[in-house]
């Protein structure tokens, strides 16, 4: 998929997705929490930090699955992130994922976490992502499984146009103000499920959109 028509459908799912969603509480990304050493780089940033799209947006809304409260739930389908709250909540981030081949689904830990990780890339990626900064972002949060690395991460990107698509190479990403919010939430230990292929089930699916579908009957958020 082209760039271009990555882009052309992210804008799509956000038009289409826009007009349905009701009483969703977007919640703005709150500088005061962002360290010095934060501020100075993303005022660095050589990239250009587009908004994302509305359905992408951080947000509060209904969560009517099963997870504990303050656990992950990565639904790659639909490009959320949740972060579960208390009271049937959960804050739900918009992601990159990655192509179906390089995905990774399970059950996981955040085994260690990072702020503005290094990142030494290979020549293949380098050739293959084509972007002059860290991908990796404000903030990486490991995920472990059976007591060893998944290679597997939750970061923050510097392609935020790319938000709402998936075109990574298997790790999640998010905005890198989100990046620093998920990671001011989480601690060493919390649970992440990765949803499988197929498994997801948000009221608000990206996929559908950007297929050119709909979906009726959307629960109210709040």
């Amino acid at each position: 998929m082209s760039s271009l028509k990555v882009k052309l459908g992210i804008l799509a799912a956000g038009l289409m997705l826009s007009g349905c969603m009701q009483a969703t509480t977007y919640e703005a990304t709150n500088t005061t929490n962002f360290k010095p050493r934060d501020k100075e780089l993303l005022a660095k940033i050589r990239y250009t930090n587009v908004p994302v799209a509305e359905p992408f947006r951080r947000a509060i809304v209904e969560y009517h699955r099963k997870e504990a409260p303050g656990s992950i739930v990565v639904d790659s389908d639909n490009h959320y992130l949740y972060y579960v709250l208390n009271d049937g909540r959960a804050i739900r981030y918009g992601i990159t994922v990655g192509e179906e081949a390089m995905a990774w689904s399970g059950i996981a830990k955040i085994g260690a976490m990072t702020e503005w990780p290094a990142w030494h890339p290979t020549k293949s990626e380098i050739e293959r992502l084509g972007v002059p900064d860290n991908p990796m972002g404000s903030r990486a949060m490991y995920l472990y499984a059976n007591g060893k690395d998944t290679l597997f991460r939750l970061h923050g990107t510097n392609q935020p146009e790319y938000i709402g698509a998936s075109i990574s190479s298997g790790c999640i990403r998010l905005t890198n103000e989100d990046a620093i919010d998920l990671y001011n939430r989480v601690k060493i230990g919390t649970i992440v499920v990765v949803l499988e292929p197929h498994h997801g089930d948000s009221p608000f699916n990206s996929q559908m959109a950007l297929q050119g579908g709909g979906s009726q009957g959307f629960p109210m958020l709040q």
